[in-house]
C-alpha cells in the first residue's frame, strides 16, 4: 500500500509528537529522582515553575507555630520516600508565601494539595493518618 504525501506528513507529525512526549516523561522522571525521595521547599517565587515540573504533586501549606502541621510533617516526609519517583512532594510556609496561600485560598492549615501537571485537582484539610493521603494520592497515580 502506498501513501499519500498528506499521509506521510501525518505520520512523520505523530512521530514526532510520540519522540517529544517520551522526551518529556523522561525528563520528569530524572528531575524526580533529583529530589532524593526529600519534599522541596516552595516559595511564592518557585512555585508555578517547580509544580509543573512534575506530572503530579503533592503540596504541604503549614505554617511552623502549627501543631498539626508539625503533626503531618513526618508523614509527608516517610511518603515523599516511598513514592520517590512517581510523586513529588513539596512545601509552603504560608506564612512566608501568602501569595500563593491565598492564590488557593488556603485558609486553615495543614492543607495538602494536589497537582496534576500543574494543575489543582484534589485537596485535604486538616492532620489526617498516613492511610488517608496514600488513598488520595493513588487514586491520582491511576489516572
Amino acid at each position: 500500500m502506498v501513501m499519500s504525501n498528506e499521509e506521510m506528513e501525518i505520520q512523520r507529525i505523530k512521530e514526532k509528537k510520540l519522540v517529544e512526549m517520551m522526551q518529556k516523561a523522561r525528563a520528569q522522571l530524572e528531575t524526580a529522582a533529583k529530589n532524593d525521595g526529600k519534599p522541596i521547599l516552595l516559595s511564592d517565587a518557585s512555585f508555578s515553575s517547580e509544580i509543573s515540573k512534575y506530572p503530579l504533586m503533592v503540596v504541604d501549606f503549614w505554617a511552623a507555630w502549627c501543631g498539626p502541621c508539625r503533626t503531618v510533617a513526618p508523614i509527608i516526609e516517610q511518603l515523599a520516600k516511598e513514592y520517590a519517583g512517581r510523586v513529588a512532594f513539596g512545601k509552603l510556609n504560608v506564612d512566608e508565601n501568602p501569595l500563593t496561600s491565598g492564590e488557593f485560598e488556603v485558609q486553615s492549615i495543614p492543607t495538602l494539595l494536589i497537582f496534576r501537571n500543574g494543575e489543582a485537582v484534589d485537596g485535604i484539610v486538616g492532620a489526617v493518618p498516613k492511610y488517608q493521603i496514600e488513598t488520595r494520592i493513588k487514586a491520582h497515580l491511576g489516572n
